[in-house]
């Protein structure tokens, strides 16, 4: 359990990294912090005695106490070049390929890479960028947390870009900041997964798709503009959406609620988010002797390893991994150039994928059953 002392000192702290206090700039007086926590003037004194003489604050004898200036904090470590590479998750699924990409090229040009996950939570975003702002960084190669939702951290970017150091963002972003980033066409993405079905004669097609995450959203959207092309009538029920903490549970319980129903209105095909997603659902399938293409077509996204280990090799949509990462440093690597005042090797922008659809057996054409 956090002393009181502590939590206010992490407050202050807090408020420095995410650039509300600058330097040489007031604080908030001990008696705002006092009412603030509901503390005593020693426990405020405590807080701030630690960050004084960590190098965070300065006193002025009669006038309060003040921001320091941190760029020497870390003059001990100012000669090796880092770069952080943050995603959502580090050991499985595509992020493996995506960090090796990535890491492989930093460190062929002598850049040290520290690993970071936020398990797509806010609160440990705020953690990684308040420590990475405390330590010497070269730049920042990131993966957004819940990027369909408003982010409580857009303080710390903005922190990031007024001390210089850049960063990059992979798979998604935040669209308010407006940032470098590298992504896949996630809207054309569903599209291809849900024509690639309908023109097999599907026309009842559930949709699973995790929309605290902005290419759940699109992926979505895509879903709904290959059926209005198509002139296919969408059935809202057919929608089934849900967050990071529900992936385990919610999309399993969803399918096992629609298995139970008879008749001809059963779905004959099923859009999953993500490889993953798809490989939770064959399981609830399998458990109901649903048999995949012959009873249900079953489609991916990320033409991720899991695609291809299974009994039932997954029709999905190709995600570029490896070259993904591999792009984010080379990029990373211009962006350092251009601040040391060098010529890049390319003009640095934004990259958006095409997306390309890997057929495989988890389909199967119904058009001669209609």
């Amino acid at each position: 359990m956090k002393t009181k002392h502590s939590i206010v000192r992490e407050f202050i702290k807090s408020k420095i990294l995410d650039g509300t206090y600058v330097p040489n700039q007031k604080i908030s007086s001990e008696s705002e912090l006092m009412e603030r926590f509901n503390v005593s003037r020693h426990t405020v004194r405590l807080a701030i005695g630690d960050l004084v003489n960590q190098g965070w604050l300065y006193r002025k004898q009669g006038a309060g106490t003040y921001c320091a200036e941190r760029t020497e904090m870390d003059a001990s470590k100012a000669n090796q070049k880092n770069i952080a590479i943050i995603t959502t998750h580090i050991s499985d699924y595509i992020f493996p390929s995506i960090i090796r990409g990535a890491e492989s090229h930093l460190s062929k040009n002598d850049y040290h890479v520290s690993l970071f996950s936020t398990d797509n939570n806010h609160g440990n975003e705020k953690q990684i960028l308040e420590k990475l702002l405390t330590h010497h960084i070269d730049g920042v190669i990131i993966e957004p947390t819940q990027s369909a939702m408003s982010n409580p951290n857009i303080n710390y970017y903005l922190n990031l870009e007024k001390l210089n150091i850049p960063y990059i963002m992979i798979n998604a972003y935040y669209d308010e900041l407006e940032p470098l980033s590298i992504t896949i066409d996630d809207e054309k993405g569903g599209f291809l997964q849900t024509e690639h079905l309908i023109e097999q004669g599907h026309h009842n097609i559930l949709g699973f798709f995790k929309t605290d995450d902005i290419q759940g959203t699109r992926r979505m959207k895509g879903y709904l503009k290959a059926h209005r092309k198509n002139q296919v009538q969408i059935k809202p029920s057919n929608i089934i959406t849900y967050h990071t903490e529900e992936k385990m549970t919610k999309p399993r319980e969803e399918l096992e609620e629609i298995l139970s129903q008879t008749g001809e209105d059963r779905p004959t095909a099923i859009v999953c988010y993500n490889d993953e997603l798809a490989m939770i659902l064959l399981d609830v399938l399998r458990e109901k002797n649903v048999k995949v293409p012959e009873d249900i077509s079953l489609i991916g996204f990320d033409d991720s390893v899991l695609s291809r280990v299974s009994e039932v090799k997954l029709t999905t949509v190709r995600h570029p991994q490896s070259e993904m990462g591999e792009t984010a440093a080379k990029m990373m690597l211009n962006l350092l150039d251009i601040k040391h005042g060098l010529q890049p090797d390319e003009k640095v922008s934004s990259i958006v994928y095409e997306p390309q659809l890997v057929v495989r057996n988890s389909t199967k054409d119904i058009r001669e059953l209609v």
